[in-house]
């Protein structure tokens, strides 16, 4: 894994069921073996635990951002609609906003969504990332809603 969740997200998933659990660790892991190093931002949200990526902690300068859900997770993309997408995987009717539902490990095996997050990262002016570079994440909680319309 290229960064071990920190105990807040590990805290914050354990309401969901293990395979949802599990699948939001996969997801993020994927994320992160094509974005680190960058900041990870974790807020246990309303309706769903958000993980957001980004080269800064200012949600602006998101990448994209993983939300898990009580039957699914969503890999979306910050500016999904201005990113090439030939097999039109991203979903969503928002401005800027596109997602792709994750609902077993097996769906990250396509290689296009990779290539997604590759596309996403050269959008946000990264360029491409150096394999060699260290994959050091920094992690924040950004914030914590008392009230909760997910999994208790």
């Amino acid at each position: 894994m290229a960064a071990s969740p920190p105990k807040e997200l590990l805290k914050f998933l354990k309401p969901y069921d293990r395979a949802v659990r599990e699948l939001a660790l996969s997801v993020r892991e994927f994320v992160l073996a094509e974005l680190a190093p960058c900041c990870e931002n974790i807020y246990d949200a309303y309706s769903a635990v958000a993980i957001g990526y980004g080269p800064t902690d200012r949600l602006k300068d998101g990448i994209c951002h993983i939300a898990v859900y009580s039957k699914h997770v969503n890999l979306g993309f910050n500016s999904g609609t201005e990113l090439d997408d030939p097999l039109r995987l991203l979903k969503g009717t928002g401005k800027r906003i596109r997602h792709i539902t994750i609902k077993t490990p097996a769906d990250l095996s396509h290689p296009e969504i990779r290539e997604l997050l590759r596309r996403a990262r050269e959008h946000a002016g990264l360029g491409t990332r150096d394999p060699a570079q260290k994959k050091k994440v920094i992690s924040v909680v950004k914030a914590i809603y008392p009230k909760k319309r997910r999994p208790n």
